[in-house]
């Protein structure tokens, strides 16, 4: 049987734009009749995404499959790394989480990861006309060859032919591309069928020269450049950094200000995308070695993949006595998975589900205590929010259980049962569903509580699905006009 038409973007370096590239290919295929299916075979992310059949994969994945019309699975993403506290990793293969104590199991594992892989792959190349693979990092890094699944290691198992992209926007393309091909051996430099240029500014045809320069040292053809796509900021970011970039634009003045304190295993924030984009919002992502902002309506603790480890840096950073003062004020806080867990009098780790068994004690703004387990919750919930009655939906990610006596005043109704808590006086809030906020009518009057405090008149209602969907489409655009599409699916048919 003739293997699928694929084709593998892979990257000269992390965050040359590889997801975004993939999400607006995979859109303008499926514009022209095929079915393309996602696939990135390792990812390292702690912003997950539920799938359709009760797993989680990376955020970016689930960005492609919506872009290609297509229900997500666990096979779109077979492995996936999430951080933890302690330079440790959570281990996800097949959308579920495998038990990793020791270093001796991690091997044993790994080497086991590249047949899951392939297995995955040959499920999804069975659905589609078109796969589109997405590398990670960049193939260049020659000491993580041996076993690689990321990258070549699994192109070259699964014979799929690659296209590789450079940034021009972070300076140095022609060197990093054409370094690229210095350092390849050459079975996997042969694998290249040809390059593509992303996030020009500027006009295209002043790099002529560039592209003549690169294919003379390569021998790789060109197959586009792309222009910087302005309306990027309006898809969910995968990695922390784009997301803070994205965040600084301008707003008007009187904009609510919601404060995000940034801790070093924050997950899922997935959650912020609809606030990024609403123009009557000023989302300020505040980093360690920042104050919590004095004049901000909000503080929002997203999710943590490490919630103990986070309640120490929340402390050390002063941000527990920031918090205080900004309750004192009148100011309101929310707390979502993690976040939520951490607002509570103490988090319980018995078993040592986020390294040594233990616990801390939380920030004590919510009257709740959390005791961390071995079982995940994974499900995609619908409900509503009980003070206004507005619908609600998203999904829940989340080791751990969380009840006490703010938990008899619930935040949501969720398929029929209570979820989350409020304070007595309802300024603090806390549950466990992710993407709220992309339920529009919750926002519109979440956000509409808030602006009681601020002079900005209410806007017109944004439906944050319909801007993700109208970006899709844009996007699609962009690469039809800027890429040879046709070549590139001529090399994905190409695959042996």
């Amino acid at each position: 049987m003739r293997p699928a038409p694929a084709v593998m973007i892979q990257g000269t370096g992390s965050n040359v734009g590889k997801s975004l590239l993939v999400a607006g290919l995979a859109r303008a295929f499926t514009r022209r009749g095929l079915k393309v299916m996602p696939f990135k075979p390792q990812n390292l992310s702690n912003n997950a995404a539920v799938t359709a059949d009760g797993g989680e994969i990376g955020r970016s994945q689930a960005l492609q499959a919506l872009a290609a019309r297509v229900p997500t699975s666990v096979h779109m993403n077979p492995v996936l790394l999430k951080p933890e506290g302690g330079g440790s990793l959570q281990v996800i293969v097949h959308g579920r989480r495998v038990p990793v104590s020791s270093t001796g199991m991690w091997k044993d594992i790994k080497r086991s990861l590249l047949s899951r892989v392939l297995e995955s792959f040959s499920q999804i190349e069975a659905q589609a006309d078109l796969v589109l693979v997405e590398g990670a990092g960049s193939p260049a890094e020659t000491n993580l060859r041996r076993g690689d699944i990321a990258n070549m290691g699994f192109a070259a198992a699964a014979k799929v032919p690659v296209i590789l992209v450079g940034d021009i926007d972070c300076g140095g393309v022609i060197a990093a591309i054409v370094g690229t091909h210095c350092v390849l051996e050459p079975d996997d430099r042969n694998r290249i069928k040809g390059f593509l240029i992303n996030r020009f500014r500027g006009e295209v045809e002043l790099f002529d020269e560039g592209l003549s320069d690169i294919f003379l040292r390569t021998g790789w053809p060109s197959l586009g450049v792309v222009p910087w796509f302005d309306r990027a900021p309006d898809l969910p970011a995968e990695d922390i950094l784009a997301l803070g970039a994205m965040a600084r634009r301008d707003k008007p003045s009187g904009a609510i200000r919601i404060a995000v304190p940034v801790l070093e295993g924050l997950a899922n924030f997935d959650d912020l995308d609809p606030l990024r984009i609403e123009p009557e919002v000023d989302l300020q992502l505040i980093y360690p070695g920042q104050a919590l902002p004095g004049d901000a309506e909000l503080v929002l603790l997203a999710g943590s993949k490490s919630t103990v480890c986070d309640l120490a840096l929340f402390r050390q950073q002063g941000w527990d006595i920031d918090l205080m003062a900004h309750r004192r004020r009148g100011g309101a806080i929310l707390g979502l998975c993690g976040g939520y867990q951490m607002l509570g009098r103490a988090v319980q780790d018995p078993t040592g589900v986020e390294g040594v068994p233990g616990g801390a004690a939380g920030l004590g703004f919510l009257d709740v205590e959390t005791v961390l387990g071995e079982d995940k919750r994974l499900a995609g919930v619908a409900g509503i929010h009980l003070a206004t009655g507005s619908p609600v939906r998203g999904y829940e990610i989340h080791l751990g259980q969380t009840g006490g006596a703010d938990c008899t005043r619930p935040f949501l109704e969720i398929e029929g049962k209570p979820e989350g808590a409020l304070s007595p006086d309802g300024r603090v809030a806390g549950c466990y569903l992710h993407g709220l906020f992309a339920s529009d009518a919750f926002r519109a009057t979440f956000l509409g509580a808030l602006r009681k405090r601020t002079e900005l008149p209410r806007q017109e209602g944004l439906s944050y699905d319909a801007k993700v969907e109208e970006t899709l489409e844009a996007l699609a655009d962009h690469l039809e006009a800027a890429l040879d599409l046709d070549e590139i699916l001529a090399i994905a048919r190409e695959r042996k």
